[in-house]
């Protein structure tokens, strides 16, 4: 069941308004990408914490603008279980980079660098025990691994 500002972890609880509906939004995103509960929140507070730091006034204005992070289509609401065989894949995205699984509707993360998503995609396959496909910006594959 996904988290909301409503419904979250106890540990959630102190943070930053802001800090807290990232967290939830990126344990979220984890779960549905087979992460357990137990691994995606530190790792979400983690990334949160790290993500308002850097962020600029009008990023964490915009960001708290958005619905409740758990707000989604129906597809997207718990994980899909038919996705966990599929492999990562890192394709060129309007934003800069994007992870999803293979056949996904859309992107579990967006990043400016390219770097950073294949680490990423690469820490999602690692953790579902499936490959990386890494593409051009054209489409065409890169690299597999």
């Amino acid at each position: 069941m996904p988290w909301t500002m409503n419904d979250y972890p106890a540990s959630l609880k102190n943070l930053d308004k802001a800090v807290k509906k990232k967290a939830i939004d990126i344990a979220n995103a984890m779960l549905d990408e087979g992460y357990e509960e137990g691994r995606a929140i530190p790792i979400a507070t983690s990334q949160a914490k790290e993500w308002y730091e850097n962020a600029s006034q009008k990023e964490v204005k915009d960001f708290m603008k958005n619905g409740d992070p758990t707000e989604r289509d129906d597809d997207a609401s718990h994980s899909n279980p038919d996705l966990m065989d599929n492999a990562e894949e890192v394709v060129a995205h309007d934003d800069g980079w994007a992870v999803q699984a293979k056949d996904a509707k859309r992107p579990s993360n967006i990043f400016d660098n390219k770097q950073d998503a294949i680490n990423r995609a690469n820490e999602i396959a690692e953790n579902k025990g499936t490959e990386t496909i890494i593409h051009k910006k054209d489409g065409s594959v890169q690299k597999r691994s």
